[in-house]
């Protein structure tokens, strides 16, 4: 049965990754929504201006969902089939790429229409910033920073941690996630307590990150994009942003699309302005569909390495790891085993003679 696990969470990898290709998120009873609901009530109860609890909410939300992805990976231990199942509900339940991809279509859609009033509406499906006052140039800015942002968060991480850590990876790495957009940006409210939830989220993400931004170079060519550039771009400016991990995509996608991202960024109550990244004009409407088609370029890119894990690189580690293991076991049992025989009493006068090394028995 060990060898058929791997098989069911890869199998279970690309079922969940072509019903959210095919379907996308469920337009009612989405599990995800279930769950943000049930973390802002934990909210309420727990809440106090400290990094304690925080940590306790952080814990706690995020624990839970990795529990029942443990527990569901034990129930179906001996039965492949209902792995594969499970992965796949799990994988089609915090995917997101499909979504990603619609609202740039729309989004550059409306703006080609000259129609500013729905796509400032519009931008709150991507991203939190105060459309009020954007333009075009500013609107389509917003909109490729979330895309390749979200390219990571909604798409390769669940991918990587589904690979590596199988349901309750993906359970797990979406309830964090969750909580990051819940309580982990700046505001007076969550200025402490939701610092936990950020630092998880940055440390889950900083793998993903990166290979987003690789990926993303790797596929430039597929919206006319150029390797080189996406390339150089991405090794200079990905640092430059005061996020981590957002800077490795939204480099990336500048240098892909040849185009200037990053500058004053306007949110509900508070503004922000981060370094430019890439050496083009700024976004515009035209760049929208490209960036869509990036994202999906590389999101079939990461299918690809996360199904192949579990059958390569997770069998080699788990081999390895139980051979370690049986290693420390038998040591083990080998020092119980001398310890009941118990101590070797020392030869005396009258015990057999000794042989010393390079002489006979007998002198």
């Amino acid at each position: 049965m060990r060898g058929t696990a791997p098989v069911a969470n890869a199998v279970g990898l690309l079922a969940g990754y072509a019903l959210d290709r095919l379907l996308g998120d469920p337009r009612r009873w989405h599990p995800v929504a279930g769950f943000g609901q049930a973390a802002g009530a934990l909210e309420r109860r727990l809440y106090r201006p400290d990094r304690t609890a925080g940590a306790a909410f952080t814990a706690l939300a995020v624990g839970g969902p990795v529990l029942l992805g443990v527990a569901a990976t034990a129930a179906s231990r001996h039965r492949p089939v209902i792995r594969a199942v499970l992965v796949a509900a799990g994988t089609w339940t915090v995917l997101g790429g499909r979504t990603l991809r619609h609202e740039a279509t729309v989004m550059g859609r409306t703006l080609r229409d000259g129609d500013l009033p729905a796509a400032r509406r519009r931008l709150g499906h991507l991203c939190g910033r105060d459309p009020s006052t954007l333009g075009e140039s500013e609107l389509a800015r917003a909109t490729v920073e979330s895309v390749a942002e979200n390219t990571s968060d909604a798409v390769v991480a669940p991918l990587v941690w589904g690979a590596v850590a199988g349901l309750p990876g993906l359970l797990g790495y979406r309830a964090a996630n969750t909580l990051d957009a819940m309580v982990g940006h700046r505001s007076a409210r969550y200025a402490r307590f939701g610092t936990p939830a950020a630092r998880l989220d940055d440390l889950l993400n900083l793998v993903p990150s990166r290979l987003t931004g690789l990926l993303t170079v790797a596929v430039a060519p597929v919206a006319n994009g150029d390797r080189e550039r996406a390339w150089r771009v991405w090794r200079r400016d990905r640092n430059d942003h005061p996020s981590p991990n957002a800077g490795q995509c939204e480099a990336a996608m500048a240098g892909a699309l040849d185009v200037r991202l990053g500058g004053r960024n306007v949110y509900f109550g508070r503004s922000e302005v981060r370094p430019f990244l890439g050496d083009g004009p700024r976004p515009e409407a035209r760049h929208l569909k490209r960036a869509a088609r990036i994202s999906g370029a590389v999101g079939l890119a990461a299918l690809g390495l996360a199904a192949a894990y579990p059958l390569t690189v997770g069998r080699l580690a788990s081999a390895v790891g139980r051979r370690g293991l049986t290693a420390v076991v038998g040591r083990r049992q080998s020092t119980v085993a001398a310890g009941r025989r118990g101590p070797v009493a020392p030869i005396g006068r009258g015990s057999l003679p000794t042989v010393v090394a390079g002489q006979g028995s007998g002198r």
